[in-house]
């Protein structure tokens, strides 16, 4: 097999394609074809889920990144590989119920409003990131890399875990010792100030209908695309493997929540989109 050229950076739904192999997942058929425009959860940070929808008529339960070499094929965590490995062959792997034959070529639809409420979440999170960067700027002691924007990358630094959902999401910063010898400090933190300024930011963004665009330097799943948009502060870029709304505009309306964990050493981030059509 080789590896499955992806569609959905474009923004693609819909494609039709061949099956290539089919590969067990527990009782249920893992079905790869040699093109496909559904993004599956990414083994290595699972931020976006999978994509939903059908394929040769048959409903999609889940989509996973598979690898595969003269080994077998090894799916999500069971992947003992780094991403892009040489050697290895790196897979779209749609799970269905029933199986379909190799060699049959079918279509593929996913679920349009779904992946636009996925794209708005994470469009949202990388700018709720850039946002909670420029509120924290004040709290750093030492000098630390920097943001597209120029702010110290404190998202970049201290991001533990991130989850997209249909028009939100949740980000979980550690503020440990680590982060500490970095020079930044946490004390008298105001989350309600901190929040403020970054809503602000974020509803200036917003209004300015900045475009947004991925970079994809190839075809394939495991090409290192990269998110960029054109705010009014500056161009932004952040590594990125999900798929993003077109515009900032589209968002209607984006606001974060924070929250500190009882002994203060996480900060949760919480992201809600308000899109008008949603």
């Amino acid at each position: 097999m080789n590896s499955t050229v992806v569609t959905f950076p474009d923004g693609h739904v819909v494609g039709r394609s061949e099956i290539i192999g089919v590969v067990p997942v527990g009782a249920r058929h893992g079905l790869v074809v040699a093109e496909t425009p559904f993004h599956p959860l990414d083994h290595t940070w699972p931020d976006q889920p999978a994509d939903r929808g059908t394929i040769g008529g048959l409903p999609v339960a889940d989509c996973v990144t598979g690898a595969w070499s003269a080994e077998g094929v090894h799916l999500g965590g069971d992947i003992p590989v780094r991403r892009g490995a040489e050697g290895w062959e790196w897979l779209v792997v749609h799970v269905t119920d029933s199986p379909l034959p190799v060699g049959e070529t079918v279509d593929l639809v996913v679920d349009a409003a779904h992946r636009t409420a996925l794209s708005a979440g994470h469009t949202a999170c990388h700018l709720a990131a850039l946002a909670l960067n420029a509120a924290l700027a004040g709290r750093w002691r030492k000098e630390v890399a920097l943001d597209g924007l120029g702010h110290p990358d404190f998202d970049q630094m201290a991001i533990t875990s991130s989850r997209i959902s249909p028009d939100a999401s949740v980000d979980v910063y550690r503020l440990g010792k680590s982060l500490r010898k970095k020079g930044f400090t946490a004390d008298g933190l105001d989350l309600d100030q901190v929040a403020g300024d970054a809503n602000q930011r974020l509803k200036a963004w917003v209004a300015a209908d900045a475009p947004v665009r991925i970079d994809v330097p190839g075809p394939g799943l495991t090409a290192r695309r990269t998110w960029h948009c054109a705010l009014p502060d500056g161009a932004a870029s952040i590594p990125c493997g999900g798929t993003h709304v077109a515009r900032t505009s589209e968002l209607g309306g984006v606001t974060v929540a924070l929250s500190l964990s009882p002994d203060g050493s996480e900060l949760t981030t919480r992201t809600t989109v308000t899109r008008e059509s949603a």
